[in-house]
């Protein structure tokens, strides 16, 4: 039996808005930092935190540019940082890090999706996008979505 997700779940930023356009500040041609993050309506059953950086518009694929996992629970995540205790997965590049949105061309969706999940997960740093998100299975109690827009100018 599959668990009701709850729908309360927020995740927003200060400094860009649901579907619009992403400073530059953020991405490859500028300091290549993660955008400062907040989160709502997490639920009171929460144990940890997953946060999954994607563009599915990339030509080879859907290319993985940040999976933060077993963040503690908390409201935001501040510009350039990663929560203490938190875990990095490897990215497309593989490394273990944000990288910013860098499309080839045209403008680009960049997905944050936020899981908060009734466990933490049993994984370490050599994990993957697909290692965590199989971890995952069963566990989400809650999942936000927040998508930023870039193009290369």
């Amino acid at each position: 039996m599959d668990k009701k997700i709850s729908s309360s779940l927020i995740i927003k930023s200060p400094a860009f808005s649901d579907n619009t356009m992403m400073p530059r500040k953020y991405s490859c041609q500028g300091d290549d930092i993660n955008p400062p993050l907040e989160f709502q309506g997490i639920p009171s059953n929460a144990k940890s935190l997953v946060l999954i950086v994607e563009d599915p518009d990339a030509p080879m694929g859907t290319w993985d540019h940040w999976v933060l996992f077993n963040i503690p629970i908390i409201n935001n995540i501040s510009e350039d940082s990663i929560p203490q205790g938190a875990l990095q997965a490897s990215n497309s590049w593989g490394n273990n890090s944000y990288g910013g949105p860098c499309p080839p061309s045209g403008t680009h969706r960049y997905m944050f999706r936020l899981y908060a999940l009734d466990t933490m997960l049993s994984l370490d740093e050599s994990a993957n996008k697909s290692d965590v998100e199989s971890a995952m299975q069963g566990h989400v109690i809650a999942q936000a979505l927040l998508t930023g827009l870039y193009q290369k100018t």
